[in-house]
């Protein structure tokens, strides 16, 4: 019996995708997202929709899907949309020229009316997602549908992905989140085989396994969806059940010369199982219904068939032309075929490095480290060099480290002075990344050494600007700010470095104290136009220097632009940068609960992120810290043991703030008195007027006598000359709420006393809020507030707001997955949130906490007093 394929209750979302389509027909284009679990039936709707589009005569339909290989092609399904395009799409796919393809895309989109369909973006690479992202921004006020279909509980923390899926929001982006089937259409689908309850209760309604059950024609119902799956194909005929098992073990579709290599009897092999609903043949080749019937027939093939299955398709592969490199390596590690491992790695690593796709980089040349030792000498280095640098770009510095302590021994080896100056610059970029800034300012001296050695002309200016130019960067980044700017000018004004060497001379002149350093940093952005590296890097010192002059309200459209610009998975460095200095912002403003989901966002994406941890670890602990959170302890010692690592200013500063003020607040000010001394002497210079500020702020509180200082900011001279009701007006108009409540708490008056509980409550800041209540006890107030600030008197425990609005969604019944999407988050993030929710109400489970949930919105629940 072929599997029954009705749509039923997807009435809503078809409507939905219609009226899409008839707002891009106006020349205003959408993106939607079709999300759900596997077998859930994203699938079938795209294509009755795509179906209903075609047959209209007036929308030209483009599809493409992400296959589930072990490492993803890279621009993968665009390959499939080339086939319809207009433009050279094929092309530049060849040449591996992401910007090329996205302003094709583009093209492709602007013809009215277009609708892209892109299945399984869960499986995509970093460069389909980031040119997916560039159309998503833009289609907007295009004549075209973007249709995007993702498991999306299984996009993880960290992928390239969730930059995607954020940007599917209204007015343009519409998400439709496909439900289970209720055991109505099951029943109705079972028909009068009476087994409609029973199909629900074993399937949860999920549609895919609702039709492969009902398709088999068993007796009752079997255990297993696998079972079924693999019932239905023992009953076809044996050549047929070969050629199942040939495109089991090929991810994706098959596409035809491949077929005609490897089964020439393919087309008539294939047709019982395409009558039977098992497989599908497209224009693009030959695939199974569902990738879970894939799966099914591959978890049963014995080793020996599977090897020699693949060993059949990567010989296919091999003979082809072109060659597609990502599907041989595939198919060779499957093999383990050692020999087309290392004779086609690199270049399929190279390949998925240069169009973007830094994670499949990364995982293939992970594939190939085992077989490095089939390369020779010269490759090898290389390889191991460019290793280390995709270990860079994922911000596994120590590991980067490593790697290319191993490319410099080899380029040693081989005597190749050109090549070893390289590798050392490598070497003392990831140090100084991994937090190492002695030892990388030591190694870049040992590569300006070499590199005034070299002799090949072809090669000697290149690379001494090379050296040169990263010694300068590294002086700057080392708290070397002049020595940084004397070696930046030696080099001149010319090569390949310049607009970088433009960036970091700025930066230092800023980082001096001198506001021309912005000018000159957004001269060098101007002049980095089309390098998007060096456009990050740009952008990310356009935020240090201001953050560092005090000029907090340029960082926001500073950050906001360099990550508008410079989107991708290379530049997630940059990016990390960007985003923690928004987050810092948000902290500053009172913006608690937005600020720590997006700092533990960083941290759960980038645990190995080295010195760039300054920008998070500090401030997540500071401000846990100001919540009253234990767990702030343990951020604040990570932060001061990568402060000792580091030494230098803008890891100490934050790091060593934090503790003084944890101090402060603990009633034992003195026992950071020694720490407060160490920092005012490393802070005894010019450019760091914020930081030396707000420090000596700290200091009066912890009880040692300090004064001000020439170019002392307004905001700390006011507090520090006494003058508490300024410096709070100052920090008012600064857009600093928790700094201006300590100074009213300053003032030793009743009334601007009460004034700054009354903040510290409203913004949870238990820790501060008790020290105030204190000191209006000692000022004699005898009824001094007591409890949480009025949103939270709804919640037991005085939850904070994004608390209480996880605990409304257990409540609902919500997965953390499912809040997870609905709040736009990590799953893990929301992990916190419920363990901190169930401490909180003292409630074991999330189930108690959800019937707390309900009878909180039930009236049935009294506020807790605190």
């Amino acid at each position: 019996m072929e599997a029954r394929r009705e749509l039923l209750e997807r009435d809503a979302a078809l409507a939905a995708l219609r009226t899409a389509l008839a707002d891009a027909g106006r020349g205003e284009g959408r993106v939607v997202l079709v999300g759900g679990e596997a077998g859930i039936g994203k699938t079938s709707l795209v294509r009755a929709f795509a179906g209903e589009a075609t047959a209209s005569g007036t929308v030209r339909v483009l599809r493409g899907s992400c296959d589930h290989l072990l490492t993803a092609r890279e621009l993968g399904p665009f390959h499939d949309v080339a086939r319809l395009a207009r433009t050279d799409l094929a092309g530049a796919l060849a040449a591996g020229s992401a910007d090329e393809v996205r302003d094709l895309l583009l093209a492709e989109l602007a013809v009215p009316t277009t609708l892209l369909v892109i299945e399984d973006v869960h499986w995509a690479d970093e460069a389909t997602a980031d040119t997916l992202a560039f159309l998503a921004r833009r289609v907007e006020t295009l004549p075209a549908v973007l249709v995007l279909t993702c498991r999306d509980d299984e996009v993880l923390p960290g992928s390239p992905l969730r930059r995607l899926l954020a940007l599917v929001r209204p007015p343009a982006g519409i998400r439709l989140a496909l439900n289970p089937l209720s055991a109505r259409a099951v029943s109705a689908l079972a028909g009068e085989s009476g087994l409609g309850l029973r199909l629900h209760a074993l399937t949860k309604g999920n549609p895919f396994f609702v039709t492969e059950l009902l398709a088999a024609e068993v007796e009752g119902v079997p255990a297993s969806v696998r079972d079924v799956v693999l019932e239905r194909v023992a009953t076809l005929p044996e050549r047929t059940r070969s050629l199942l098992d040939l495109l089991a073990v090929v991810p994706g579709r098959m596409d035809r010369a491949l077929l005609d290599a490897v089964h020439p009897d393919w087309a008539r092999d294939a047709e019982p199982a395409e009558r039977r609903g098992i497989v599908r043949l497209g224009d693009a080749g030959l695939d199974f219904r569902h990738d879970l019937s894939r799966m099914a027939v591959a978890d049963v093939l014995p080793g020996a068939r599977r090897l020699g299955l693949g060993a059949a398709v990567l010989a296919a592969l091999l003979a082809q032309e072109p060659r597609d490199e990502a599907r041989i390596l595939h198919h060779a590690v499957l093999c383990g075929d050692a020999e087309a491992v290392a004779a086609h790695g690199p270049g399929a690593a190279r390949r998925a490095a240069r169009t973007g796709a830094h994670q499949q980089a990364l995982s293939r040349y992970e594939q190939l480290r085992p077989y490095v030792g089939l390369l020779a000498p010269e490759e090898r280095a290389t390889v191991t060099e460019e290793h280390a640098w995709e270990l860079y770009n994922a911000l596994r510095f120590d590991e980067a480290v490593a790697l290319s302590r191993e490319a410099v021994g080899l380029h040693r080896d081989l005597g190749e002075p050109a090549h070893l100056v390289r590798a050392l610059v490598g070497l003392a970029w990831h140090r100084y990344l991994a937090a190492d800034v002695p030892g990388a300012v030591a190694t870049i001296d040992e590569a300006v050494r070499t590199a005034g050695a070299v002799d090949d002309v072809d090669h000697a200016g290149e690379v001494v600007e090379l050296a040169r130019s990263y010694r300068g960067f590294l002086l700057v980044l080392a708290d070397r700010e002049r020595e940084g700017l004397a070696e930046l000018d030696s080099v001149g004004e010319s090569g390949g470095l310049a607009a970088a060497r433009t960036i970091y001379r700025g930066l230092a002149t800023a980082f001096l104290g001198d506001p021309a350093g912005l000018e000159i940093l957004e001269r060098g952005v101007a002049d980095a136009d089309g390098h998007r590296e060096f456009v990050a890097l740009g952008y990310t010192a356009l935020v240090k220097a201001a953050r560092r002059l005090g000029r907090d309200g340029e960082v926001r459209g500073h950050a906001e632009r360099g990550a508008a610009r410079t989107s991708g998975i290379e530049l997630r460095a940059h990016g990390y940068t960007l985003e923690a200095h928004l987050c810092q912002l948000r902290a500053q403003e009172g913006r608690w609960d937005e600020a720590e989901e997006g700092f533990r966002e960083l941290l759960e994406a980038a645990p190995q992120a080295g010195v760039l941890h300054r920008e998070t670890l500090p401030h997540l602990g500071r401000l846990l810290l100001r919540r009253g959170d234990p767990e702030a302890a343990a951020l604040l010692e990570r932060s001061w043991a990568l402060a000792e690592r580091a030494d230098i200013l803008p890891v100490l500063v934050p790091a060593g703030l934090a503790l003084v003020e944890r101090a402060w607040l603990a009633g034992d000010p003195a026992s950071e008195h020694d720490r407060i001394r160490l920092l005012l002497d490393r802070l005894d210079r010019p450019g760091v007027e914020r930081q030396r500020g707000e420090l000596l702020r700290y200091a009066r509180r912890c009880g040692l006598p300090v004064e001000p200082f020439p170019g002392c900011r307004p905001e700390h001279l006011l507090g520090l000359r006494g003058d508490w009701r300024a410096a709070a007006e100052a920090w008012r108009r600064i857009g600093d709420p928790y700094e201006r409540a300590l100074e009213l708490a300053g003032s030793g008056e009743p009334g601007p006393t009460l004034e700054a509980l009354a903040i510290l409550d409203e913004l949870g800041a238990g820790p501060a809020a008790r020290l105030v209540r204190g000191r209006l006890r000692e000022l004699g107030v005898d009824r001094v507030p007591r409890g949480p600030r009025p949103d939270t008197r709804a919640h037991p425990a005085g939850l904070t707001a994004r608390q209480g609005e996880v605990l409304e969604l257990l409540g609902e019944g919500l997965t953390n997955a499912e809040i997870a999407d609905r709040l736009v988050v990590s799953v893990r993030t929301v992990d916190h949130h419920v363990s901190a929710v169930l401490q909180k109400l003292g409630v074991p489970s999330r189930r108690a906490a959800a019937r707390l949930a309900r009878q909180a919105a039930a009236g049935r629940l009294a506020p807790v007093a605190c």
